[in-house]
C-alpha cells in the first residue's frame, strides 16, 4: 500500500498482520544560531536547516482517527511543531507492544532524527502532508 496521507497509514497500520503501535517524534524546524546569511536564506526557501525533537508519544491505531485527532492532542504540549516523524512498532503473537516496549525504539528515533538519519519514517508536515527529503 502506498502511504501518500495520514489516513491511509494509519488505515495501513490496522491491516498489518500484527497488531501495530505507531510511534510519533514532534520536531521544529530551524537555523542554528550560528547559521550563516546563506544557510539562513537557503533555509527560508524551504531547504537545508535542522531539526529538533521536541517530544515523542505513542499510540495504538484505534487511538486516533485522522491527523486532526493527533493535532488537536499535540495542543496539550504548548510546544511549536513543524514536523512529525512516524514509524510502526509491530506486535507479535496478536498482541501490540506496550507503551513500555515502545520507550527505547522512540529514543532511537529521536537519536536518529538528531542526527540526521530519517530514513525509516514518514514524515509529515503540520497539516498533515507528507515531506520528502531531499
Amino acid at each position: 500500500m502506498s502511504i501518500e496521507t495520514f489516513d491511509d497509514l494509519l488505515r495501513s497500520a490496522t491491516e498489518q498482520a500484527e497488531p501495530q503501535r505507531l510511534l510519533f517524534v514532534f520536531a521544529a524546524a530551524g537555523v542554528d544560531a550560528d547559521a550563516t546569511a546563506e544557510q539562513k536564506a537557503r533555509f527560508e526557501a524551504g531547504q537545508g536547516g535542522t531539526l529538533t525533537p521536541l517530544m515523542c508519544v505513542d499510540k495504538l491505531p484505534g487511538e486516533l482517527a485522522s491527523f486532526d485527532a493527533l493535532l488537536e492532542e499535540s495542543k496539550q504540549f504548548e510546544q511549536a511543531w513543524d514536523m512529525v516523524f512516524v514509524a510502526a512498532l509491530p506486535g507479535s503473537g496478536g498482541a501490540s507492544p506496550t507503551s513500555q516496549q515502545a520507550e527505547a525504539p522512540l529514543q532511537r528515533m529521536v537519536d536518529s532524527i538528531k542526527s540526521g538519519r530519517m530514513g525509516g519514517f514518514i514524515p509529515f508536515d503540520a497539516r498533515g502532508r507528507p515531506v520528502q527529503f531531499g
